[in-house]
């Protein structure tokens, strides 16, 4: 071993002698907190939310942004631990990407609760065997998980947050020759991001939707001949091999989560806040809707109906917009629109995932 190596290591060594003593002392702070708190929330999402970005903001390289947020969020998790342990619902099995989704975000450090179904995530949060909980909302390519805004629609719990996920789809199968695949199960979610990448190199096997990637694979690993579209998070965890990687159509593909809480997340400077409306069955209604947040300057990322339940032909407006509901131009927006909206809900106001 050179001079010279012996050295980088013997610095690196010391600095992890720094760095194990400034974790410890880090975590003794966070327990100072967490004892001074008397029984307030546990997770202050705006807060760590601020931590985040002012740690990317000050990096310098040569680690990226996506690296440093991931060793903060870890850090973090592990801290927030010591006070209280974090129960987290989210749809399941283990391996899918809702449970990847959920350790972005609440990092290895929480008890993750897997669940059978949306409903079963939201069940446990609102009876308190959950703290949170973490459902996929939207997909980039297909769009809107019905589901999802179903339940925020009729549930008293608040959005406490939003992760956004790049989402790699892999072929997985005991079978290296593709010749040999009848049959590829999946989520219908993921069976359509991969259509066209189906059509070309399996166009004679059959489709088989399932409940989660998971059980996909589950299946897949079991069965002769056959694959499943899942992440290799889940060929790891079922013991099956990853004979295609990225095989997702579009390479931007991303899914939306939600993170659900019974809690009301303070601004931390660059949020967004969810609401749920209607309109009154009249001429220039839905227009309407939209007057009081162009009039006050609110920015509007995202409208998307859905049918109400409540009669034929009527429909409820998802909606996103830009800053916190405390926000004094949002507070007048919303204001307004109670005004001239046959119903609103505000569903949360939460910080705007950006990495």
């Amino acid at each position: 071993m050179s001079e010279q190596l012996k050295k980088l290591r013997a610095q690196i060594d010391s600095i992890d002698d720094e760095l194990l003593k400034l974790f410890n002392q880090r975590a003794r702070l966070a327990q100072q907190i967490g004892h001074a708190k008397n029984g307030s929330a546990v997770l202050r999402p705006e807060r760590e939310a601020q931590v985040l970005q002012r740690m990317v903001d000050a990096n310098t390289g040569p680690l990226s942004a996506q690296s440093v947020s991931t060793l903060f969020t870890e850090i973090m998790s592990h801290c927030r631990a010591l006070e209280e342990p974090l129960s987290v619902a989210y749809l399941g099995p283990q391996g899918t990407f809702t449970e990847t989704a959920m350790f972005k975000r609440f990092g290895q450090a929480c008890e993750g609760v897997s669940c059978a179904s949306i409903d079963d995530v939201f069940r446990k949060v609102e009876s308190g065997e959950a703290n949170y909980g973490v459902v996929p909302v939207e997909n980039s390519t297909e769009g809107a998980i019905g589901r999802t805004l179903d339940l925020l629609l009729q549930s008293p719990l608040r959005m406490c947050g939003e992760v956004l996920l790049a989402v790699h789809q892999c072929l997985l199968s005991q079978d290296a020759d593709l010749s040999k695949i009848k049959r590829v199960y999946s989520h219908p979610q993921s069976l359509g991001q991969c259509q066209d990448w189906l059509n070309t190199h399996l166009p004679h096997a059959e489709r088989v939707s399932v409940a989660s990637n998971a059980e996909a694979a589950s299946l897949a690993a079991q069965q002769p001949h056959s694959a499943a579209i899942a992440g290799k998070q889940a060929a790891e965890r079922f013991g099956i091999a990853v004979q295609a990687a990225n095989i997702e159509d579009d390479p931007r593909n991303t899914t939306r989560f939600l993170v659900i809480g019974n809690q009301d997340v303070a601004a931390s400077g660059h949020d967004k806040t969810s609401l749920v409306m209607s309109a009154p069955n009249r001429p220039g209604a839905v227009h309407d809707l939209l007057v009081p947040l162009a009039k006050h300057g609110v920015s509007m990322s995202k409208l998307e109906s859905r049918p109400a339940r409540a009669g034929l032909w009527e429909y409820v407006f998802f909606v996103d917009i830009e800053g916190h509901q405390t926000d004094a131009k949002v507070a007048e927006a919303l204001k307004e629109l109670k005004r001239v909206a046959a119903f609103v809900k505000v569903l949360g106001s939460y910080p705007v995932a950006t990495i």
